[in-house]
């Protein structure tokens, strides 16, 4: 006869303040994804794309908890499998690994009070929306000429070999986390990875159409507005909720990771004012620096103080904006790879540099997790007389940068070479956009009304007629019919 374990709803370990802002801060960092992510980008995108885009975005995140709760959590934050590099695949379905506490063998005797004080659900949830949004960052190098079957394929690959990896070395206790490596919330993890990752995927898929590059016009900029507010605010959540706990670290993370923002923001709209070619600030400016505050305070967010998190602020997005305006125009690989967003700038480029900042500025009295059976864990960088934080900053950041971007392109020369599969659309769906990838678009246009209308009525006088073989899409649109007579329409 088969034993069970019994699992109480309500244990004594169970801390019910510390679960219920461990479940809300992982309910903002998801809500960065969808919708932040898929709006901003689909408001970022030209209107052909706006569907595609935010299919890309809600795929991403289903496809990435199916593979996190059968195998992928456990590598990244399971028992070690492979010396200090991966951790063993296992699922998280059961009740125990459900409701029983959360556990992460290499980081237990580090936590305060002799462990988590909520259950594993919701550490694999918080876990989860941070691998889920990682991929979604860099979508934004390959919109607009990815194929959507390659991509579907891509997101467990990518999840399983790179993230997995990533997260067990700096979070799961790994390698560079008993080197002393900091990342308090994922600017290695997931910034650099998605700046590498998308701009490797963007140099082998290759670019968009050259019309598309030339004319790459944002559909809705209150779209994008919004996308940027949620993202922004989201964000609390996102450095908010990685002491485990809600202690005093979480509320200061919180606001460093609003002050970072806000001067970078202001850095480079100022910069557009006084040192860009129009001499104008633009909204859109202001997001790409608002981004990079996001971004280079992530890895630093506990670990500074509130000087600290200006100064990181600062530097990120004025570095980044000389990046975003010079590279692309005179060096190689830059001015020879088509990423669509940026992403390598406001994510790789701020990712790593946050990351290297932490070196310097990491303060003692920032205390992470006070003592349970040892001393405080804090940090020391270079200015408080730890030069040697700079070094493993560094190191780990290569190990990120080179895994990573060999990752990805086995994943993609796999798909290609082995499955058979175009990376890229077809330069006639290219042209089309939604309606030729998806039967759909974000904004429909009269012809395709019109068009549809004549096609049911053809349906209609056909004899034993119905609906046109597929059946229906939403709007009345069906796949194969009205939708590729406007495909056509469009090419026209």
């Amino acid at each position: 006869m088969r034993r069970y374990e019994t699992v109480v709803p309500y244990p004594s370990w169970l801390g019910p303040g510390d679960n219920a802002w461990q479940m809300t801060a992982a309910t903002l960092v998801g809500l960065m994804s969808i919708p932040a992510l898929a709006v901003l980008y689909g408001g970022l995108v030209q209107k052909k794309w706006a569907m595609n885009t935010m299919m890309m975005v809600f795929c991403t995140f289903c496809l990435t908890l199916i593979t996190w709760v059968l195998w992928a959590y456990k590598m990244g934050f399971g028992t070690p499998l492979i010396g200090s590099f991966v951790g063993d695949p296992r699922t998280i379905l059961g009740a125990s690994a459900l409701q029983g506490q959360a556990h992460i063998p290499l980081v237990d005797p580090v936590m305060p009070k002799g462990g988590f004080r909520f259950p594993g659900a919701s550490l694999a949830y918080f876990q989860f929306v941070f691998a889920a949004i990682t991929p979604i960052l860099f979508i934004g190098s390959v919109l607009g000429r990815i194929s959507f079957r390659v991509w579907v394929l891509f997101v467990p690959l990518w999840i399983t070999f790179a993230y997995a990896v990533n997260a067990f070395l700096l979070w799961g206790g790994g390698f560079w986390a008993q080197r002393g490596a900091l990342d308090y919330s994922g600017g290695y993890v997931i910034h650099l990875a998605a700046g590498v990752s998308g701009f490797t995927a963007a140099a082998i898929v290759g670019p968009r159409l050259k019309k598309d590059r030339e004319r790459a016009i944002p559909n809705n900029l209150l779209f994008v507005a919004v996308g940027a507010g949620i993202l922004w605010l989201g964000w609390n959540g996102f450095n908010g909720g990685d002491p485990y706990f809600a202690g005093a670290d979480a509320s200061a993370a919180v606001v460093n990771t609003n002050l970072a923002t806000a001067v970078a923001m202001m850095t480079w709209i100022l910069m557009d004012m006084f040192l860009g070619r129009e001499k104008k600030p633009t909204f859109l400016g202001g997001v790409n620096g608002m981004i990079c505050g996001l971004v280079g305070i992530t890895p630093a967010a506990g670990y500074v103080n509130g000087l600290g998190a200006m100064a990181i602020g600062l530097a990120c997005s004025a570095v980044v904006w000389v990046a975003w305006y010079t590279l692309p125009k005179y060096v190689w690989p830059f001015n020879k790879v088509d990423d669509a967003f940026g992403v390598v700038y406001t994510h790789g480029i701020a990712g790593l540099l946050g990351g290297l900042l932490v070196g310097l500025l990491a303060d003692p009295g920032m205390i992470v997790y006070p003592a349970a059976h040892g001393p405080s864990s804090g940090a020391a960088g270079a200015f408080y007389g730890h030069p040697h934080q700079l070094l493993v900053q560094f190191l780990a950041a290569v190990t990120i940068i080179v895994w990573d971007a060999i990752i990805t392109a086995a994943i993609l020369f796999f798909i290609k070479y082995v499955l058979r599969m175009s990376l890229r659309l077809g330069d006639e769906d290219l042209a089309v956009g939604d309606v030729a990838v998806h039967g759909e678009e974000a904004y429909p246009a009269e012809e395709l009304v019109s068009v549809s209308a004549s096609v049911a009525d053809e349906a209609r006088e056909v004899p034993g007629g119905g609906a046109p073989a597929g059946g229906g899409a939403p709007g009345g649109v069906a796949p194969g019919g009205a939708a590729a007579d406007a495909a056509k329409v469009r090419k026209s």
